[in-house]
């Protein structure tokens, strides 16, 4: 691969996409697969926030190159290191989005509003919202649930209110042990040098949040599994087994958090992280085959 391709590869990051499998979450407990149409809108939906998605990651480069320099490992990015210029980056991600908004708009009319309002959201972040805290961690957790939406009303599927809780609380706890993670990257280093809001954050503070979201993570999803409405709609009460997985899924990602550095990146940490990934991909074969 060439280094020009390699960069925009590297602006592109694809391996990020795994977070656009929030997308498919509808598709999947809403029975989808049931109807072909369904699931090739599912899968286009799913293209369109890849594309979308690596269009915010390539703009949000842009406006923290500077901020990236004086960080341990954000300092080698193709923006950040001089790789590529400002205005290249930028043409890059008004062409991935313009592709991506496209596709959600064959999707339909619905679809293409929440890809939009994705783009908009994290524009807002990237200005000047990211600073602010609380308000940045729910606002990364709203960009995760306009990925639910895009998969259920995007494509006509109704949303169910747990798949909206539940959706809600992995987001958050994924939001402060990001910040979490960032705190402890930056440990001896001034971390307003290199994202202002963690001045507002304590590692004592993170942790209280980090604990009462994945509390809620369990609760929230345990509670379903047990819910009669569940049960009636997937005509199985069997889906309390699926729980160990998330309880040890939860557990090893705070784990990793406090002693193997991660925390920072869920793709990341997912792909690296074989307990994690075995823990994501049991829970996924279990889910299929009681719904399936």
């Amino acid at each position: 691969m060439s280094g020009t391709v390699s960069h925009f590869v590297r602006l592109a990051r694809p391996y990020q996409w795994v977070k656009n499998g929030f997308v498919l979450a509808g598709w999947l407990f809403g029975h989808g697969w049931h109807d072909p149409g369904l699931t090739v809108q599912a899968g286009l939906a799913f293209v369109a926030f890849c594309l979308v998605s690596s269009a915010v990651y390539a703009l949000n480069d842009v406006f923290d190159r500077a901020a990236d320099r004086r960080h341990p490992t954000k300092r080698d990015r193709p923006l950040a290191s001089g790789a590529v210029r400002p205005a290249t980056a930028i043409g890059f991600a008004l062409v991935l989005a313009a592709a991506g908004l496209g596709l959600a708009a064959y999707v339909s009319p619905a679809a293409a509003a929440i890809a939009g309002g994705y783009v908009v959201l994290n524009f807002a972040y990237s200005l000047g919202l990211k600073h602010v805290p609380i308000l940045d961690v729910f606002l990364i957790a709203a960009g995760f649930m306009l990925r639910l939406l895009a998969g259920t009303v995007g494509i006509g599927i109704a949303p169910s209110h747990w798949l909206l809780v539940c959706g809600l609380m992995v987001t958050v706890f994924l939001g402060f042990t990001k910040r979490r993670a960032e705190l402890i990257a930056l440990e001896g280093a001034a971390s307003g040098d290199h994202r202002p809001v963690l001045e507002q954050y304590t590692p004592e503070l993170l942790d209280k949040m980090i604990s009462i979201s994945a509390a809620g993570v369990i609760t929230a999803y345990a509670l379903y599994t047990v819910d009669a409405a569940t049960v009636r709609l997937h005509g199985t009460d069997q889906l309390l087994w699926t729980l160990p997985f998330v309880l040890y899924g939860v557990f090893r990602y705070i784990f990793l958090l406090h002693r193997r550095g991660g925390g920072g990146d869920p793709a990341r940490d997912l792909l690296r992280d074989p307990h994690l990934a075995g823990a994501a991909a049991g829970w996924l074969a279990a889910t299929a085959w009681l719904l399936i």
